[in-house]
């Protein structure tokens, strides 16, 4: 219903009607879903971040070893020659 609200096709009295409730009562459904909506739908966004921002520290972590391993066979290949 609180859906139904938010789409707004409807007004809050044929909504009220239709599922037997008091309008005020489509009105704070309405109002809790949108309030709720950005908790409910940021919560995967700021996990997605998380593991956005890990990925990058491990592959950081992964450029710096390689410029290590890199550095110590140009110096052993100079040894080479």
């Amino acid at each position: 219903m609180a859906l139904a609200a938010w789409k707004g096709d409807r007004t809050t009295a044929e909504l009220a009607s239709q599922f037997s409730v008091h309008p005020t009562q489509v009105s704070q459904w309405k109002r809790e879903l949108l309030e709720g909506a950005e908790e409910l739908f940021g919560r995967d966004r700021r996990r997605e971040a998380e593991e956005r921002k890990e990925l990058i520290g491990e592959l950081y972590q992964e450029i710096g070893r390689l410029r290590m391993e890199s550095t110590w066979l140009k110096k052993k290949a100079e040894g080479l020659d």
